[in-house]
C-alpha cells in the first residue's frame, strides 16, 4: 500500500506510532520502524537534551529504519530547552520530526536542517494553517483521540473529509484508530495512512507497566473520560479514582477552578502510572479505541496483521460489492 506518506518519510506501511508521554522510548519506536511503519520517540519525556540524544542514539542502535521524534512546543513561561533538544536531533540524525502546540518559532531551524516536519492538529482551520507556515505532512487528530481532542468535538466521520477538501499536503488519521478498518476507512476518507497511540500502548513492545496495559485490555468505549476542559485543556483520559475526584472538583467549582485544584490528579503522574504501574495516581490519556482492543501483539504482529486484514477488506468488502 504505497500512498503520499510512504513516499515521503521512506516507510513501507502508512502507519505512524504517534508521540506519547513516557511510552514513546526507543524500544517502542525501533519496533514499530522495524515492523514497517515509522515509530516516534517522544522528546519532552527525557529530562533534558542530552538525554534525548542518548535515546536517539540507543534508538539508531536497535533499528536502521527511519523514526521521528515528537516535539510539544508548550505555551509556558519556563518553556523547555528547545533549542538544545533541537540541537539534538538534528545531530542525532532524526529526519522526522512530529510537532505539535506552535511550532512557528523553530521550523526555519528544523527545515534548513533537511527535516521533515508532520504537525498534530485537531480542527482544520489549525491544519490550514499550519500548512501556510510550510510543515511537510499533518496528523489529524479527531474527537476520538487519546490526550488533547480541542474543544470543538469533531469526529473523524466528519473530520477527515473535511481535511481532504481542504488541504493540499498528505495528512494522517489519528484518534480511534486499531485495525485494519480504521486504515482502509481513513484511506477512503481522504487520509494518506493512520497514526496511532494507545493501540501501541497494548503491544509486548511498548515499554510501560504491564498493569497500564490490562488496563486498557479490560476498558471499554465507555470508560474514557474528559477533564480539564474548564481550564481550556480538555484531556481525553482513562477513568479511575483520581479521575472521578478531578470531575467532582470541576463539578464543584465550576469556572472558578485552577489548575493548583487539580494538580494532584494531574502533575508528575505519568511516571507513576506507566513506570511504577501506580493506576490510581492520575489522570492518563487512553482513546476511545481501548473498546477495540483485545489483545497484546508485538508491533511486528500487529502491523502484518493490519496490512493483511486491509487487503483482505478492501478485495472481499469493497470490490466484492462492486
Amino acid at each position: 500500500m504505497k500512498t503520499r506518506i510512504t513516499e515521503l518519510f521512506g516507510i513501507q506501511h502508512p502507519i505512524m506510532q504517534g508521540g506519547m508521554h513516557f511510552v514513546g522510548f526507543a524500544e517502542l519506536a525501533a519496533a514499530v520502524s522495524n515492523a514497517g511503519g515509522l515509530g516516534t520517540i517522544t522528546g519532552l519525556t527525557q529530562r533534558s537534551a542530552a538525554d534525548l540524544a542518548n535515546e536517539i542514539a540507543k534508538c539508531r542502535d536497535l533499528t536502521d529504519k527511519p523514526f521521528a521524534v515528537n516535539l510539544t512546543f508548550l505555551p509556558v513561561i519556563n518553556a523547555p530547552d528547545y533549542p538544545g533538544y533541537i540541537d539534538a536531533i538534528i545531530k542525532g540524525g532524526v529526519k522526522i520530526v512530529e510537532t505539535a502546540g506552535n511550532p512557528a518559532e523553530y521550523l526555519p531551524v528544523l527545515k534548513e536542517a533537511g527535516i521533515t516536519i508532520i504537525h498534530k492538529c485537531t480542527s482544520v482551520r489549525h491544519a490550514l494553517k499550519a500548512q501556510t507556515l510550510g510543515v511537510d505532512a499533518l496528523s489529524i487528530d479527531g474527537f476520538e483521540c487519546a490526550g488533547h481532542p480541542g474543544d470543538d468535538d469533531i469526529p473523524n466521520m466528519i473530520l477527515l473529509p473535511r481535511a481532504a477538501d481542504e488541504l493540499d499536503i498528505p495528512f494522517l488519521a489519528s484518534g480511534g484508530m486499531a485495525d485494519a478498518r480504521s486504515l482502509v476507512a481513513a484511506i477512503t476518507m481522504g487520509a494518506d495512512g493512520i497514526n496511532m497511540g494507545t493501540r501501541f500502548i497494548a503491544t509486548q513492545d511498548a515499554p510501560v507497566h504491564q498493569n497500564v496495559k490490562e488496563a486498557i485490555l479490560n476498558a471499554t468505549e465507555l470508560d474514557t473520560r474528559l477533564v480539564m476542559r474548564p481550564l481550556k485543556n480538555t484531556e481525553r483520559v482513562l477513568t479511575n479514582e483520581a479521575v472521578e475526584r478531578l470531575i467532582g472538583k470541576e463539578k464543584e467549582l465550576g469556572d472558578k477552578i485552577t489548575f493548583n485544584d487539580i494538580a494532584p490528579e494531574v502533575a508528575g503522574v505519568y511516571p507513576r502510572v506507566f513506570l511504577d504501574g501506580e493506576m490510581n495516581a492520575g489522570a492518563w490519556s487512553c482513546g476511545l479505541v481501548a473498546g477495540l482492543i483485545n489483545d497484546l501483539p508485538t508491533c511486528q504482529e500487529l502491523i502484518d496483521r493490519i496490512m493483511s486484514d486491509a487487503e483482505n477488506l478492501i478485495r472481499k468488502r469493497l470490490l466484492g460489492i462492486l
